[in-house]
């Protein structure tokens, strides 16, 4: 997995140095050594561990890096999480664009955690989107899951979902699915919905998965019954149901959902 990344690193780190450290060749001897801690400023969860350790080791591979923590680690403001060894001005060259890796991810990481422990005990499991950081996209879910959370369709490629501008350009919510279906490849299809006749048009033995966007979690509620009432009477019969699934199709949830308003939106029955 981390060679993957090397590109990002290497790229992160020229536009850092660029044409060299200035400061830093023309003020510190290269034979002078140091000993550097990465530390929890606050409380939070860790994630980025190995993409810090990379990054020092790409400007100077004798640096030695040894984590005091691990990813997924929920720690308290003052824990050190790593520590750097070596040459000073190699961990001086490195240590912004580490650090900045490791605040990126460690903080979304930590608010995914309070997200998935506010909905604790409801059965709903909390997921990420594609509003990623451009070039960040896969580290940042990498973060989710370390905050506990799950991860959605990791790009355009990996999922269909027929959203409201689908249904629009393919002139109707029936008209896009069938249109998938005619080369449809082994991949979950989701539908985005926002009323109840829309739900209804969705509801098709071909759709795994119903996202109620932007409704009250009344309206959540009412199309989770929606849905189990038809789960009840169309039991799926093919291999993409998800093991532990409580529904088929699975509903999920979007828009208008914050730290206030997770709880309820979890309580009306929704798996994602």
């Amino acid at each position: 997995m981390l060679e993957s990344f090397l590109p990002l690193v290497k790229f992160a780190l020229s536009e850092d140095i660029g044409t060299g450290d200035v400061t830093t060749l023309n003020s510190v001897p290269p034979n002078v050594g140091a000993r550097a801690a990465i530390v929890a400023k606050e409380r939070g969860v860790v994630s980025g561990l190995e993409i810090a350790m990379m990054t020092f080791r790409e400007v100077d591979p004798s640096l030695k890096f040894r984590a005091t923590a691990k990813d997924g680690q929920q720690v308290d403001a003052g824990v050190a999480l790593a520590q750097v060894s070596g040459s000073a001005a190699g961990i001086m060259t490195a240590e912004r664009t580490a650090l900045n890796f490791m605040m990126r991810m460690c903080g979304v990481a930590t608010l995914t955690r309070r997200y998935v422990e506010a909905i604790a005990g409801t059965g709903a499991k909390v997921l990420d989107t594609r509003k990623t950081t451009p070039g960040l996209r896969f580290l940042e879910k990498y973060a989710v899951k370390c905050g506990g959370g799950e991860n959605h369709r990791l790009a355009l490629w990996d999922m269909y979902l027929v959203k409201d501008n689908h249904i629009r350009a393919a002139r109707g919510l029936t008209a896009a699915i069938e249109r998938i279906q005619r080369t449809r490849r082994d991949l979950l299809l989701e539908v985005e919905v926002e009323s109840m006749e829309q739900l209804n048009e969705a509801l098709r033995p071909e759709v795994d998965r119903i996202l109620v966007d932007n409704q009250p979690p009344e309206a959540v509620r009412r199309a989770v019954e929606a849905v189990d009432a038809w789960f009840r009477k169309h039991p799926p019969d093919h291999p993409r149901v998800r093991p532990g699934a409580r529904r088929w199709p699975e509903v999920e949830v979007s828009g208008g959902i914050t730290l206030d308003t997770v709880r309820a939106y979890a309580e009306t029955g929704a798996d994602w």
